[in-house]
């Protein structure tokens, strides 16, 4: 019986307030759990302090996630998946994601990110409040990457539930925790991510 190949991979999320992060967490958790290794590792911070003191939620979840590591380029080298996640801002991700993004121009040149499975997760205020366009605008520069898009899709009974195929998502600020749908909707993405990581390892090398 062959051993199933090793899949390293990376939780990359900007979160102002809390939200992402905790749906980080879930998918770093269950991507642990399916047996990968994970990095979990935060945008860069851009906003002055000043904004962030002004919001009691967003300097609380600041001081509580300090420890995290911010994301670099080696963690996107040493990925064989990664997993994006921002909330919206306008139909957008978040200028510290984007930031990020735009720092991995050098590896790009050498081909450093492509031939990687990607997929995302996002989280919005309100129902309609970009979710799917969000998801959509972060697809674009995967194949920008020349990378793997693996999406839920309606591939479990539960995406029928939650309704998302681009992607785990939840509806709400800090005031509303994360629900048993977004748990699910995490563990459903961050297993098909290894799933199909693990069989492209193994096929690349065969």
């Amino acid at each position: 019986m062959s051993t199933p190949a090793s899949v390293n991979v990376a939780v990359i999320y900007y979160s102002s307030t809390g939200t992402v992060h905790a749906l980080a967490k879930e998918i770093a958790d269950s991507a642990e759990r399916a047996g990968a290794e994970v990095r979990l590792r935060r945008a860069t911070e851009l906003a002055p302090r000043a904004a962030i003191e002004s919001n009691p939620a967003w300097a609380a979840h600041a001081d509580a996630t300090a420890d995290i590591p911010e994301a670099t380029g080696d963690d996107m080298i040493w990925a064989d998946a990664v997993i994006f996640g921002s909330p919206t801002r306008y139909g957008n991700v978040t200028s510290q994601l984007k930031q990020f993004i735009d720092t991995l121009g050098g590896l790009w040149q050498q081909g450093k990110l492509a031939d990687k499975v990607y997929s995302g997760f996002t989280a919005s205020a309100t129902t309609h409040g970009g979710q799917e366009s969000t998801l959509l605008a972060l697809y674009n520069t995967i194949h920008h990457f020349g990378g793997i898009l693996v999406a839920p899709g309606y591939t479990d009974p539960s995406k029928f539930v939650d309704g998302n195929p681009y992607g785990t998502s939840h509806v709400g600020g800090p005031e509303t925790p994360i629900d048993d749908n977004a748990r699910t909707a995490a563990r459903v993405q961050a297993e098909r991510v290894v799933r199909f990581t693990r069989a492209i390892k193994r096929g690349l090398a065969a």
